[in-house]
């Protein structure tokens, strides 16, 4: 709900049953809660001269509610009869009427309240404006992702319309079409602009205004209480459908990355430096995501429409190679992939690999996704979209493993034989589990082509190959000064060993335990 101010001037307590020790009650209620709203909109015209007012909105809809009121007690509906999320009023007008309808509507009704004999709330300055507030909001953002989505759109029978619309700068009017479905955020950002509400208020407006008529009308109906959607606990209470069917927005199955934007000239021999085009499995990754948003964070068009290959204003100057291969932004292809790398399957490898390259990866994995194109023969029919199929089938099939009888099956580790027996490295065994990760991940599989590229998680500095030197070919025993980023022999291993084990979050043998690996003389 947005924000709405309050700001007190000097007002008398109230002597008044029911509001005796509401400061106390206010010590005791619960740190962290969902509904917590900051009033606090006076600050628009100026400096604020006390605190802002901690209000619990949810409280407050469960005391409307005991006395068979609603919304509408503090949220009149505009001219379209929409209500409006201001208190008591549509828009801000002068400092002295805002802060009037506060302390008029306010005081009044928790003077009311507490006369008939009912708990009640604040009437004092220093009740209402505490400088050392004990409540703290843990409001989480909320979603449409697409599997709430697909139950908005059967509970409505398909009709987009109640939620999707674009606004007609000839008509001047909000009208649905067809095909140009796009998320609200597309538009609405986080302040209004012009006609454009900022996106909270057209969430409140649409979302709750929807669940109340539905509850009117007794149909089934969404939450209409902040900490339902806005708390931690209730959003994992959320149904969530499974195999949730596709959504058809004319979107492709397999398409080529597209780098030049419709109508535009080819880039002169001089500029053309780019590598292969990519294949993209758009169905793949709409499978993998709960949202379209994650890529088409601006709209539904196709990347080069805002990053183009020499950079445009409406993409921030972002130019397309830049768009795909940025490792620190989610919407990129690299900085997506490396999210990945952060999960325990993959972490154990990808936290300790040093890249050899000054960029987030090396030569061979630009293959995985730039392809070289297959070979058509004269006179094909077959389109892009075919090739780009092709091209994907082409690298689905997973690496094949080293024989097992190639693998070490134990490598004996004797760094530390003045202390404890040799540490016994179940080498084999740790492979083989790693294989077992990959399998089913296409991510992995695609950027595991090589037989001997698990190896690289332990083997990190070496070339792929069946027989790895050892690690003391790299890391010397003890520090060698000259390269003081290279730890030693065996800092190395247990860098490597219990920093895996941590990251794989696996509980045996715990770190603290020597006598797990290492056997005592």
């Amino acid at each position: 709900m947005a924000a709405i101010a309050f700001l007190a001037a000097a007002i008398l307590s109230f002597g008044v049953p029911g509001v005796q020790g509401v400061q106390q009650e206010l010590d005791s209620m619960e740190v962290m809660r969902a509904d917590l709203v900051m009033i606090d909109t006076m600050k628009t015209f100026g400096r604020l001269e006390r605190p802002p007012v901690v209000f619990l909105h949810d409280k407050h809809t469960e005391a409307l509610l005991q006395q068979k009121q609603d919304c509408n007690a503090c949220h009149p509906a505009d001219e379209k009869g929409r209500q409006s999320h201001k208190f008591k009023r549509i828009e801000d007008s002068d400092p002295k009427a805002v802060m009037d309808l506060y302390h008029e509507g306010c005081i009044t009704c928790h003077t009311e309240t507490a006369t008939a004999g009912r708990k009640s709330g604040p009437v004092t300055c220093g009740a209402c404006h505490l400088k050392k507030p004990t409540v703290i909001s843990d409001s989480q953002p909320m979603g449409m992702d697409k599997s709430l989505h697909y139950r908005h759109t059967k509970t409505l029978e398909n009709k987009c319309e109640k939620c999707h619309h674009v606004y007609n700068e000839q008509k001047k009017t909000l009208e649905y079409l067809k095909g140009q479905e796009g998320s609200c955020r597309y538009c609405h950002g986080e302040t209004k602009v012009e006609n454009r509400i900022a996106a909270q208020q057209a969430f409140h407006q649409a979302c709750i205004g929807c669940h109340q008529q539905r509850l009117a009308e007794k149909k089934v109906s969404g939450p209409n209480e902040c900490s339902r959607c806005h708390s931690l606990e209730d959003q994992k209470l959320i149904e969530v459908v499974k195999d949730v069917p596709r959504m058809e927005v004319n979107q492709p199955n397999v398409v080529f990355v597209k780098r030049l934007q419709e109508n535009e000239p080819p880039p002169t021999p001089e500029e053309n430096t780019l590598m292969q085009q990519v294949p993209f499995d758009h169905k793949a990754h709409e499978e993998f995501n709960n949202t379209c948003r994650v890529c088409h964070h601006a709209n539904l068009k196709a990347c080069v429409s805002c990053h183009t290959l020499k950079g445009d204003e409406k993409g921030g100057r972002v130019q397309l190679e830049q768009s795909m291969h940025q490792s620190n932004a989610g919407q990129s292809c690299i900085g997506c992939h490396n999210n990945q790398k952060v999960q325990p399957e993959c972490a154990g490898c990808h936290e300790n690999i040093y890249q050899k390259l000054s960029g987030d990866t090396n030569a061979s994995a630009c293959l995985a996704c730039h392809m070289e194109p297959m070979p058509v023969t004269d006179g094909s029919t077959q389109q892009p979209a075919e090739l780009a199929a092709l091209m994907l089938e082409s690298r689905k099939k997973p690496p094949t493993p080293y024989p097992a009888d190639k693998i070490p099956e134990i490598v004996d580790i004797g760094v530390l034989t003045n202390q404890f027996q040799k540490a016994r490295m179940p080498h084999r065994k740790i492979v083989q589990a790693l294989e077992k990760k990959i399998q089913g991940n296409q991510l992995a599989v695609a950027y595991h082509g090589d037989s001997g590229a698990l190896c690289q998680g332990c083997h990190h500095n070496s070339v792929i190959a069946e027989k790895p030197p050892k690690c003391g070919s790299c890391h010397g025993q003890p520090f060698v000064e000259r390269q003081p980023v290279r730890p030693g022999l065996i800092a190395a291993y247990h860098q490597q060993c219990i920093g895996c084990h941590t990251r794989m979050g696996i509980e045996k043998p715990a770190a603290t335990d020597c006598t797990a690996c290492h056997e005592k003389k």
